[in-house]
């Protein structure tokens, strides 16, 4: 069954990897993705999947289901969409988009004889948003099984973890003045944000390895002899967990209030983009996965790495199983998040990647349809991730 299912992928390679250019050369930021969210529910539509358009409120979120006449596993894919500033594809989700297209195609026909059922969700705006997290948290994944997506990478890589993320904003509110005549009637915002940044590079001394501090100061004032009565600065935080993660946050709150009593600004602080959590692998799931990419031929599968980014599957990883391998496009010299990558993906190196993770997608979801063992296990091992 599996050779039927990978012949039906290599069958229709050219019109996935079709999908795949088409959303290269046509790259849309996080929530403008209309084009892409319009192109794939198309695709879907035309293939028997019942598809809704707009899910959870969101435009270019979607929805497409297949399954067979009897009961059985449910699983999930993702279609990840949204392009980079300036570079495009540059993180591959072209690529992610046809893998998912091509499992769910591939695997597809053989409802009606295993049973089971097929969901795609269409997500947009990973690297801003993380629309997955706001589905996972209004319910959409509730009753699925397992839910697994691969990704492009410099090498081939097993699912592992990811930091768990919260983007702040810092604003300092301050009084305008002359800054040479009359700086004693001015409160100088600036000053406040250069004190926090000040006070962020103290705390890095005293917080775990893990935890990421990056920021930037996105407004400083308008002229040099204006004492800025406006300053503020964004910031991503990250740690392998979101425990330890809320106590960073504390922290750097805390020096934000230190740099309100020195300067005498006032803070407000808030959330500018969508939390992610930490990817938490199951490893029943990843298992089955590799076994499969290295029955389709991968020789060199490396073990999971620890991660150093922020994903938004990872939020979907605390309400259901998860998997988010990496399939390596055989060049060692790219670098993800560049146009070089984002050319990478619609050479025949592009495409021989799209195959073996449309394949062995699909045909990870066919084991664990037809295996009750396997189900058990993944969602033993899921509960015990909770306890």
């Amino acid at each position: 069954m599996k050779d039927l299912i990978k012949k039906r992928i290599e069958t229709r390679l050219d019109e996935f990897f079709q999908l795949s250019s088409w959303l290269y050369e046509h790259p849309e930021l996080g929530e403008e993705e209309y084009q892409a969210a319009e192109l794939l529910s198309d695709f879907f539509a035309s293939e028997g999947f019942a598809v809704e358009r707009g899910i959870y409120g969101f435009e270019t979120a979607f929805r497409a289901t297949a399954g067979g006449r009897k009961a059985g596993a449910h699983i999930a894919f993702f279609c990840e969409y949204d392009a980079l500033p300036q570079i495009g594809h540059g993180c591959g989700h072209n690529l992610i988009s046809a893998m998912s297209a091509g499992a769910a195609v591939g695997l597809k026909e053989e409802l009606e004889e295993i049973g089971g059922t097929i969901t795609v969700f269409g997500t947009p705006a990973e690297e801003t948003n993380g629309i997955k997290g706001i589905l996972a948290e209004k319910g959409a994944f509730e009753g699925v099984t397992a839910a697994m997506m691969a990704h492009p990478n410099v090498i081939t890589e097993e699912s592992g973890t990811s930091l768990a993320l919260t983007a702040l904003k810092f604003e300092f509110f301050g009084k305008a003045a002359h800054a040479a005549a009359m700086p004693e009637k001015g409160i100088n915002a600036l000053d406040a944000v250069i004190l926090l940044f000040n006070g962020v590079n103290a705390l890095r001394q005293h917080v775990p390895s893990d935890v990421r501090i990056h920021g930037i100061i996105t407004d400083g004032g308008v002229a040099p002899n204006i004492v800025p009565d406006y300053a503020a600065a964004k910031f991503y935080l990250r740690s392998k967990d979101k425990e330890t993660l809320a106590s960073v946050i504390e922290k750097v709150k805390r020096c934000a209030e230190g740099a309100e009593a020195m300067s005498g600004a006032s803070c407000k602080i808030s959330r500018f983009e969508n939390a992610y959590d930490n990817l938490r692998t199951n490893q029943t799931l990843s298992n089955l996965f590799t076994a499969n990419l290295k029955a389709l031929g991968e020789t060199e599968v490396h073990g999971a790495s620890d991660g150093i980014g922020s994903i938004d599957i990872g939020n979907v990883s605390h309400v259901v199983p998860v998997i988010h391998p990496w399939i390596g496009m055989g060049n060692g010299e790219l670098v993800i998040h560049t146009k070089e990558f984002a050319e990478c993906t619609i050479t025949e190196q592009g495409k021989e990647t799209l195959l073996k993770g449309a394949c062995a997608l699909a045909m990870t979801a066919y084991d664990v349809i037809t295996s009750e063992a396997a189900q058990s296990k993944i969602q033993e091992e899921f509960v015990s991730f909770c306890r």
